[in-house]
């Protein structure tokens, strides 16, 4: 199975904020070292990055994740331009140019902004730049929000026809309950239309920051996967042995194309 992963030729890696952000902002170099050393083998990458809300907070001087709608678009329209800057520079080492995407739901339900988009992202693939894709959250609402970057990333997979999709976190695979719970074990493999009965969700992710947990990355890897692209649940920690086909993480089998 792991094959599929070094014979991927469209491939999409989504990162939360609590792996890229604060205290953890050093993971965006040996990200950027994956990223690259995938796209240096000839696949096409795309990164989802969280992490705009989180990186603009020290600048606002927000201790807390804040809770008022206002205030993540100030938090965002700043962080995002750090974060950008920060995957160019790091990038620039690989000579490498990153593309900034913004999306909302709305532009993925809408078919002629869904088609543009389509076409902007081809184009960028086209020409080996590296989209960087998040969500617009200086004009998202609460009511049109994807709710959660796995979700957008899942959705992204089915834009580009992604033949995998890579969900980083901060846990290096899906457990049969919370992984600092006694007796949980590591899943390896889930078949395509398992319905993992018998799992206990827990939050995955440092708490504060990131948005998604457990279970928005199994519906997340469930809605790809039934769109015919393979999942990998990885940590960030482990993102090189997961982009280079490393027994690590969960792999969730895709539907047949």
């Amino acid at each position: 199975m792991r094959t599929a992963v070094t014979d991927a030729k469209r491939i999409v890696v989504k990162v939360g904020s609590s792996s890229i952000s604060g205290a953890n902002v050093g993971q965006i170099e040996p990200l950027v070292d994956a990223l690259a050393s995938a796209h240096a083998r000839g696949a096409e990458v795309v990164l989802v990055s969280s992490g705009a809300i989180a990186t603009g907070m020290p600048y606002l001087q927000l201790d807390a994740r804040p809770s008022d709608l206002a205030t993540q678009q100030a938090a965002a329209a700043v962080g995002q331009n750090v974060l950008i800057y920060r995957y160019q520079q790091s990038l620039r080492r690989y000579k490498i140019v990153a593309g900034q995407v913004l999306l909302t739901a709305g532009d993925l339900e809408n078919p002629t902004h869904r088609s543009n988009a389509q076409r902007a992202m081809e184009r960028l693939l086209g020409l080996r730049i590296l989209p960087i894709v998040n969500e617009n959250d200086t004009v998202a609402t609460h009511e049109i929000r994807f709710g959660d970057n796995d979700r957008l990333a899942a959705l992204v997979s089915e834009l580009v026809g992604a033949d995998l999709l890579v969900l980083l976190s901060d846990v290096d695979a899906l457990y049969t309950r919370p992984p600092h719970e006694p007796g949980a074990k590591p899943i390896a493999h889930v078949p395509f239309a398992d319905d993992l009965a018998g799992v206990e969700l827990g939050d995955i992710g440092a708490a504060g920051v990131g948005t998604g947990g457990a279970g928005t990355k199994i519906a997340a890897a469930k809605l790809a996967a039934g769109a015919g692209t393979a999942v990998l649940l990885a940590s960030t920690a482990n993102v090189a042995a997961a982009l280079s086909g490393e027994p690590t993480g969960t792999w969730f089998e895709p539907a047949p194309r």
